[in-house]
């Protein structure tokens, strides 16, 4: 190669061209064994593909990053800084998603320093670990009794108090529902619960946006069929 291209990329030198794609392609395996091992744990409705692909992606790349690294500290310090300023914009709902993105990070950063057998050995007692607790964790999903999936928005005053009618309500219309998560509304005057819900069909979407409207107190509600 010409002077003036490889002077530049002196550091190539360092670590030889096969080394480097054998641990990357080792990290390529190891992160769909990790995906693979989420979505058994997690179940395949509840993995979603994006946080699959996620998954893979920073195996590999967090490998690509310890290769750059190697033993250069003040490189290390540089790469932290400006990977620090990337966040994740999206709402991790359960903790062990977090645990399988650092499980990933991990076992990148081992296999980019060289390591091979650590990541090896820590793939089954991960799964052992994560998969003997999805038993006991797992709480029973909606989604999990068929039909279709709807995420329900509902708004009542502040001083709501047929709590009994909503959730008689509610349960009239739906297969199954769960309560994810409640806030305030237009400044405080109101209170908004968020649930995840699934319905038998379209008919039965309305009949539920029909019920819970009904309901004294009710300011409004939205009723969305979800793919997720």
């Amino acid at each position: 190669m010409p002077d003036w291209l490889t002077r530049p990329f002196a550091g190539d030198a360092q670590l030889p061209a096969f080394d480097a794609e054998m641990r990357l392609l080792a990290a390529l395996g190891f992160g769909f064994l990790i995906a693979l091992i989420y979505r058994a744990v997690r179940g395949p409705r509840a993995a979603r593909n994006t946080l699959l692909a996620t998954l893979v992606l920073l195996t590999v790349l967090i490998a690509m990053t310890t290769i750059v690294i190697g033993d250069n500290v003040a490189r290390a310090f540089a790469i932290v800084g400006a990977l620090s300023i990337v966040r994740f914009r999206t709402v991790v709902e359960d903790t062990r998603d977090t645990a399988f993105v650092i499980f990933a990070v991990g076992v990148g950063l081992a296999v980019g320093a060289g390591y091979l057998v650590v990541p090896a050995l820590t793939l089954p007692i991960a799964f052992v670990a994560a998969f003997a607790f999805r038993a006991w964790l797992e709480e029973p999903s909606p989604r999990d009794a068929g039909g279709i999936a709807c995420g329900v928005t509902i708004r009542y005053a502040s001083d709501f108090a047929a709590h009994s009618e909503l959730a008689s309500a509610m349960a009239g219309s739906t297969l199954g529902r769960r309560l994810r998560g409640i806030g305030t509304a237009r400044a405080g005057a109101a209170i908004e619960e968020t649930h995840e819900a699934t319905v038998a069909d379209e008919f039965a979407m309305r009949s539920l946006a029909a019920a819970v409207r009904a309901v004294p107190g009710v300011l409004s509600v939205e009723v969305q069929a979800s793919d997720r």
